[in-house]
């Protein structure tokens, strides 16, 4: 008797298809070893970046003669919270944070009345040298700040403006990596909505305040984090505009600390740095979700 269709059944796979559950399995477990190489790579860098940190923190609870120990000691044989108050007694610094807070405040709120029209303007009108200027905004990235410092502190002087916030505060104004961050999020926005509120009759600054800055609040927010964070920790600007306590920043005051001391305490001088990089922190964490807004819709553009 002849064996039926249903009998007839390969004892070995043969042909095209014999494979493909190999390179399933090989496949699979790739993106499984490359998952994990991910994880690893990322834990590395979280390392990397978190271990100085951790170890600022664990120097700031420490007695002076922990800080010497060698091999260093990571977690410090009892908490001395009074290294806090030290660094906050050893100077004017609430002066200091004062000062801090309105120079990378006041620097903030210049920036972005002058670079969002700027931006406003490259990205969305036509006119004469556009591409020219654009360029001229661009090429002053290139410009380190310790080169002009001389010519704008000889303008500053001659103005009475040094030892003040404006000393510190109206050099940076605008911001050309700004500019360009902005124009660029202006130039992916629907031209369909600007060309509908101008059939409203709408004005240019209602379309750039109302409709393209909440579209480009993402990049703003990002903008906003590395303006307050590079203003903030600035060091060498404020030295050179002030030579007295009354527009000093905390950079300049946590440096005074170590110059003041007979030896390095640097259990103090961490735990004043601990103070300095707290609201940075905080900072960065309020503009997370912007920030994490920011780069996914310019990766989906």
């Amino acid at each position: 008797m002849a064996p039926s269709r249903a009998d007839a059944r390969p004892v070995f796979a043969t042909g095209r298809g014999a494979g493909r559950p190999a390179a399933a399995r090989f496949r699979a477990a790739l993106d499984a070893a490359l998952r994990i190489a991910n994880i690893v790579c990322m834990l590395l860098l979280v390392c990397v970046f978190a271990l100085p940190f951790a170890w600022m923190i664990s120097t700031s609870l420490k007695t002076l003669p922990e800080t010497m120990r060698f091999p260093p000691d990571w977690i410090p044989d009892r908490p001395v919270w009074s290294n806090y108050a030290d660094a906050w007694n050893s100077g004017p610094f609430p002066k200091y944070f004062l000062n801090s807070l309105i120079v990378s405040s006041g620097i903030l709120v210049l920036q972005f009345l002058t670079i969002i029209p700027a931006a406003y303007a490259f990205a969305r009108f036509r006119f004469p040298g556009r591409g020219l200027l654009f360029g001229l905004v661009m090429a002053t990235l290139m410009i380190p700040p310790q080169l002009i410092f001389l010519p704008v502190y000889l303008m500053l002087s001659d103005w009475k403006l040094l030892n003040t916030h404006f000393a510190l505060i109206l050099p940076f104004a605008s911001s050309a990596f700004g500019i360009f961050l902005l124009r660029q999020s202006f130039l992916q926005t629907a031209g369909e909505l600007i060309e509908a509120a101008r059939l409203d009759n709408a004005p240019e600054w209602k379309i750039m305040i109302r409709i393209m800055a909440p579209l480009a609040r993402p990049v703003l927010a990002t903008f906003a984090l590395f303006s307050f964070i590079s203003h903030w920790n600035d060091y060498f600007w404020p030295l050179v505009m002030t030579t007295n306590e009354s527009a000093r920043t905390l950079p300049i005051g946590i440096a005074k600390i170590r110059e003041t001391e007979g030896t390095a305490t640097w259990n103090v001088l961490m735990a004043a740095n601990v103070m300095l990089a707290v609201p940075v922190l905080l900072a960065f964490f309020a503009a997370q979700r912007h920030i994490i807004r920011a780069f996914v819709y310019s990766g989906i553009k």
